[in-house]
C-alpha cells in the first residue's frame, strides 16, 4: 500500500477568507474518489490549529495499492485539472509518498 500525503498553504486572495478558500479546496479535492478508481482511501482536512506558524492549512491523506496506481492517479485528467486550479489558491504544496 502507498500513502500519499499532500499539504497546502493558502494564498491571501482579496475578497475571500482563508476559511472560504480552505472549504473550496476541500470540496474540490473530495470529488476525486468518485472520478478516479485507483484511489483506495481518501481524506481531506482543514487545519484547526492556526497558532502553529509551521502548519499547513489543508491536508490530504490518500492510499493506493501500488506506486503504479499512484502514478495513474497523478496522470488522470481530473487530477491534473485540479492541480492547475489549486495552483491559483495555494502558496505552497508539500508532498510525501511512502510504502506501508
Amino acid at each position: 500500500m502507498i500513502k500519499h500525503i499532500v499539504m497546502w498553504r493558502l494564498k491571501k486572495i482579496e475578497g475571500k477568507t482563508k476559511d472560504d478558500i480552505a472549504s473550496e479546496i476541500q470540496a474540490e479535492v473530495n470529488k476525486l474518489p468518485s472520478l478516479i478508481k485507483e484511489i483506495k482511501a481518501f481524506e481531506v482536512g482543514i487545519n484547526v490549529n492556526s497558532s502553529d506558524k509551521r502548519a499547513s492549512d489543508v491536508a490530504l491523506l490518500s492510499e493506493f495499492e501500488s506506486i503504479e496506481s499512484l502514478k495513474k492517479y497523478q496522470a488522470h485528467p481530473e487530477h491534473k485539472k485540479l492541480v492547475e486550479h489549486l495552483g491559483h489558491l495555494t502558496a505552497e504544496t508539500r508532498v510525501v509518498d511512502y510504502k506501508t
